[in-house]
């Protein structure tokens, strides 16, 4: 990768010894050996919900990576609130059972905490997988079904528009998330994190693009606070309390009338007093009329004004790749962590190579240990 002469991202390393991006994170009562997350990735990869080889495979190499803590594809909480039926899914008993076997395999040869994203697609289920277009399946397609969401505002011109959730709706949603995350406590994950973000149900209840609802759940900015923080309540209640849960919101719409930074404070402060352990910030995904200024670390500012005003831990992510870019964000206090997510799929030992720019050390498998080169001795850490 080229790295950036840009002054505003860090262009000077530290010190040996002295990088903040490697120094421990604390997440409630989970500690990461450092400050870098692997972001959660859809794999569109699944079987009937089921995790399978491939996820073994994509798992196991960025559990070698070095990272301080590995976050799972968004996992959906049912079979309609996947995004496309290639979604891996924790609604079921055949579900749980392969996500066992991924995760006990993957802690066979890594030490590295794991955690699992939690979701609802919402409006923007019923789609097809990235590489043949991501276009909706209309329900009425043999590999279609109707999606439900806040209200029957479909998510792009000429989709089929989702089913308005009823009262009783809401109540079996809710549920479905607490049941996925008691399967996800049982099986052990590390953390849980709660997808609020890139238009799916969550984030859906808390625009007023998407939400048009004249009950307690829509209008005002109370009322499209209210069902995302009965979820996360719910979920937080129901799981171990040592077990770190926190969410991953998207901090505005990028579009007219739409979620907006001043809403995500609001929202991740009450989720705060709720008991949420961090905030992952990113943004978008809400509405096809969003005008993202796309550039490296352009979501930054936004966790970096939801941390000085919530004092809640976040986790930046976004275009973020070089790894004075990374340590820049942190050691500023933008904010405590970062999340790679393509980056990591283009260079998987990524945490590797930020440790060795940086004058750190990372954790590796003691089956690579010959491949630190000469100039970065002391780059893994190993057995005394």
């Amino acid at each position: 990768m080229q790295r950036t002469t840009d002054p505003s991202l860090g262009n000077v390393a530290p010190s040996v010894g002295q990088s903040k991006l490697f120094q421990p994170l604390s997440l409630g009562h989970l500690t990461l050996a450092n400050r870098i997350l692997i972001a959660p990735m859809c794999q569109y990869s699944a079987q009937d919900g089921n995790a399978n080889d491939w996820h073994l495979m994509h798992y196991g190499s960025l559990a070698a990576s070095g990272a301080g803590l590995l976050v799972l594809e968004a996992t959906a909480v049912s079979a309609i609130g996947r995004i496309s039926d290639a979604d891996l899914g924790l609604y079921s008993d055949e579900n749980q059972l392969a996500l066992g076997r991924l995760l006990s395999s993957v802690r066979r040869f890594s030490s590295m905490p794991v955690a699992i994203q939690i979701a609802h697609a919402g409006r923007k289920a019923s789609s097809d997988v990235p590489w043949r277009g991501a276009a909706q399946i209309a329900p009425d397609a043999l590999r279609g079904w109707m999606a439900e969401a806040p209200s029957a505002i479909p998510h792009a011109p000429g989709d089929v528009a989702p089913a308005s959730m009823s009262k009783e709706d809401l109540a079996r949603v809710r549920e479905e998330f607490v049941a996925t995350a008691k399967r996800a406590d049982a099986l052990g994950f590390d953390g849980i994190e709660i997808h609020m973000a890139h238009g799916y149900l969550l984030h859906e209840f808390l625009s007023p693009l998407s939400n048009g609802r004249d009950d307690e759940y829509g209008g005002a900015l109370e009322n499209r606070l209210r069902f995302p923080l009965e979820v996360f309540a719910a979920v937080r209640k129901a799981v171990s309390a040592d077990k770190p849960v926190w969410v991953r919101i998207s901090a505005t719409d990028w579009a007219e009338g739409g979620w907006d930074i001043e809403g995500s404070v609001e929202l991740v402060s009450r989720l705060g007093e709720l008991g949420c352990a961090a905030a992952h910030v990113s943004s978008g995904g809400l509405s096809t009329a969003q005008q993202i200024p796309v550039q490296p670390g352009y979501q930054v500012g936004f966790a970096e004004t939801i941390k000085q005003a919530t004092g809640i831990p976040t986790i930046a992510v976004g275009l973020i790749t070089e790894p004075n870019q990374a340590e820049h964000i942190v050691a500023s206090g933008q904010a405590d962590a970062v999340a790679i997510g393509r980056a990591a799929l283009f260079n998987p030992r990524w945490p590797w190579h930020a440790a060795a720019s940086l004058g750190a050390q990372v954790d590796a498998p003691k089956q690579y240990w010959r491949s630190q080169p000469r100039e970065y001795r002391d780059l893994f850490r190993t057995e005394a």
